[in-house]
This record gives structure tokens, C-alpha cells and sequence, in this order.
């Protein structure tokens, strides 16, 4: 009971950093668009970088945006299954795709990581700026595994309803 608790106030937690990540890198990227266009069109000294950053951080907030979507159970579903089911074999079928979805963003973690840590990758820099873009990419595993922990929260909520439904 203490255990599943604090699962879940760590996901609830982790969910109240990212969406704080998402806003503040949702207003970088505005700021840094505004910035450009403003340089670029009335003074004609665009910023030579923003585009490559611009880039990035919309891959940031994509990822980030995903893993609050998984928190929150808000991903597209096909769910005819599920609403021929009873409420028993609804939790039944939520709990057997949920572990297969917690799986297999485990999977891609781990694909992810060995891609972050291959010499190549790690040697690669960014066009404009020359830094390296192996930190843009290791988003991409810790997303990942973000995504991982709160589909691990959500079975866990799932499979203690289909206990509290037994009993």
C-alpha cells in the first residue's frame, strides 16, 4: 500500500516537472522565433543558430508533451474491443496492453540508449552552433523511460482496481 503510494505521488510529481519543462521551453522557442523574425526582417541580422535550436527544442517538447499525454491516459486508443467487454474484462485487456506498452517503451529506451552511447553519435555536432548533439538525442531514452514510469504507475492503478474488483 506504502509502495504504491509513493509510485504514484512520484509520477504525479514527475508529470508537474515535465509539464514546468514543457512551458518554459514552449516560451524559449516563441521567444527565440519572435527574435529571429524581428532580426531578421527589420534589422537583417538573423540569428545564424535559431533554427537548429528551434528544431530541438520542438523535438523537447514533443517528447515531453508524449510522456504527460501517457501520464494523463490520453493517447489515441481503439478501444471496440474494450467497450464489447465487460467492466472486469475492460480492466482484463487494460492491464495485458498496458504491460505490452510499458515493454516495449522499455524496449525503445534501451534501443535508444545503446543509439546515444555509439562513438559516432557521441562525436556528432550541431550544423550551426558545433555543439554536441548527443545531449539533444539522449532526450529520446529519458523520454522514453519517463513514458515507461507512468504506464508503470498506470498498471499498477489498474491492476489494484481489478483486485478491488474481485473482492
Amino acid at each position: 500500500m506504502f509502495i504504491h503510494a509513493l509510485i504514484q505521488s512520484l509520477d504525479r510529481a514527475l508529470a508537474s516537472v515535465e509539464r514546468l519543462v514543457a512551458i518554459a521551453l514552449t516560451a524559449a522557442l516563441t521567444a527565440i522565433m519572435i527574435a529571429q523574425v524581428i532580426l531578421r526582417y527589420f534589422f537583417n541580422a538573423p540569428l545564424f543558430w535559431a533554427e537548429e535550436i528551434a528544431v530541438q527544442l520542438l523535438v523537447f517538447i514533443t517528447l515531453i508533451g508524449l510522456s504527460l499525454l501517457v501520464h494523463n491516459g490520453q493517447l489515441v486508443t481503439i478501444d471496440f474491443l474494450s467497450r464489447a467487454l465487460g467492466p472486469r474484462g475492460r480492466c482484463v485487456l487494460s492491464v495485458v496492453l498496458g504491460l505490452g506498452f510499458l515493454l516495449l517503451l522499455a524496449f525503445v529506451a534501451k534501443l535508444g540508449w545503446d543509439w546515444v552511447m555509439r562513438a559516432d553519435v557521441r562525436l556528432e555536432l550541431g550544423a550551426t552552433t558545433q555543439l554536441p548533439r548527443w545531449y539533444n538525442y539522449s532526450l529520446l531514452p529519458g523520454a522514453m523511460l519517463a513514458m515507461a514510469f507512468h504506464q508503470f504507475a498506470a498498471v499498477l492503478r489498474q491492476v489494484r482496481e481489478l483486485a478491488g474488483a474481485r473482492a
